[in-house]
């Protein structure tokens, strides 16, 4: 492939995959500027979602990515989909390709699919409020409560090593506190999720960073139990609830077009 900004010959877009048998499009949303028709390409009851795209490296901005993203959530609004690696595109400018590669993975699609099969991928970040869990740990330790006190009327350039010391232990502190509640967090919403894949954090601030995949029918249990956290601790930190998501943190399908 050549980058985006190159011209090239033509090829077909691969967005995810879904179980379906029958003709189906989703209009002009395609990948890139020229907004090009998404449809569906079915082998045997399971369909590619592809668009016409010239054979390019798409690069990772953000304006490609929400395509991708959107074309992905739009089919969600009727699918099961296995969302594809983003920017992976058959060299074949006709439908031979793309069923060439449903046949040659078809047991694999087959095989995700029922993993997936009345599933969703959600997603949380919490994040500390940081004038309230400070307040709260000096409350809560009683050393750092004591030396802080002791420091509040001396002068600052007499007591630097002192306020350095105090420093260090509400950052212990924080680090402790942040994991107690992390497993607060963790023990309530685990058990109602089909799997979990907790993601690095950014910020000593944030809590969790975690995507958990569960069933449909589990979703109105699952909102309730991040809203019941949420008004138990919500004075002491943030929740980012996100969902539908497709699963990308559960689905690593990435597609060899090469050959095929």
């Amino acid at each position: 492939m050549i980058n985006e900004t190159e011209t090239s010959k033509e090829g077909k877009y691969i967005y995810g995959i879904i179980r379906h048998d029958a003709p189906i499009e989703y209009g002009p949303i395609g990948m890139g500027t020229r907004a090009d028709l998404v449809y569906g390409i079915s082998f045997k009851g399971i369909t590619a979602i592809v668009s016409n795209s010239p054979v390019i490296i798409y690069e990772a901005r953000r304006v490609n990515m929400i395509t991708h993203e959107k074309v992905l959530e739009e089919v969600m609004k009727q699918f099961t989909v296995l969302p594809v690696r983003f920017s992976t595109i058959s060299e074949h400018n006709d439908n031979a390709g793309i069923l060439r590669i449903l046949e040659k993975d078809y047991t694999k699609f087959d095989e995700m699919l029922n993993k997936m099969e009345g599933k969703k991928e959600l997603g949380l970040k919490v994040l500390a409020h940081e004038a309230p869990i400070y307040e709260s740990i000096i409350e809560k330790y009683e050393e750092i409560k004591s030396m802080r006190a002791k420091l509040m009327n001396l002068p600052a350039d007499k007591t630097h090593y002192q306020r350095m010391k105090i420093g260090e232990m509400v950052a212990e502190a924080l680090k402790k506190e942040t994991e107690n509640y992390k497993s607060i967090l963790m023990n309530a919403l685990n058990p109602l999720a089909d799997d979990v894949k907790i993601n690095d954090n950014y910020g000593e601030m944030m809590i969790i960073n975690v995507a958990f995949l569960i069933k449909q029918t589990s979703e109105p249990e699952f909102d309730a139990a991040v809203n019941d956290l949420d008004e138990k601790y919500g004075k002491y930190m943030v929740f980012k609830y996100v969902g539908t998501l497709p699963p990308y943190n559960f689905v690593n399908l990435v597609i060899n077009t090469k050959g095929i």
